[in-house]
């Protein structure tokens, strides 16, 4: 995550925030970071799904000409 850190004197936030008393007339440092982006989709989570079990012929070989079609 990119941010930007920088020491600067607190007269030049006056205009944009209302700074309490201890933190006027000095240096004051200043972090930004990216706000958190509320239009992209929410996460998938990963998980397993309820299906019923596989069948134990799905663990069969394939009959020669689906193979042969395949190219294998």
């Amino acid at each position: 995550m990119e941010y930007l850190r920088k020491t600067v004197a607190s007269s030049v936030l006056s205009g944009i925030f209302d700074l309490p008393l201890a933190l006027r007339d000095r240096k004051v440092e200043v972090i930004v970071l990216p706000a958190k982006d509320t239009t992209t989709k929410p996460k998938r989570q990963l998980g397993f799904v309820n299906v019923p079990p596989l069948p134990e012929s799905f663990f069969d070989p394939l009959p020669e000409e689906e193979l042969q079609a395949w190219g294998l």
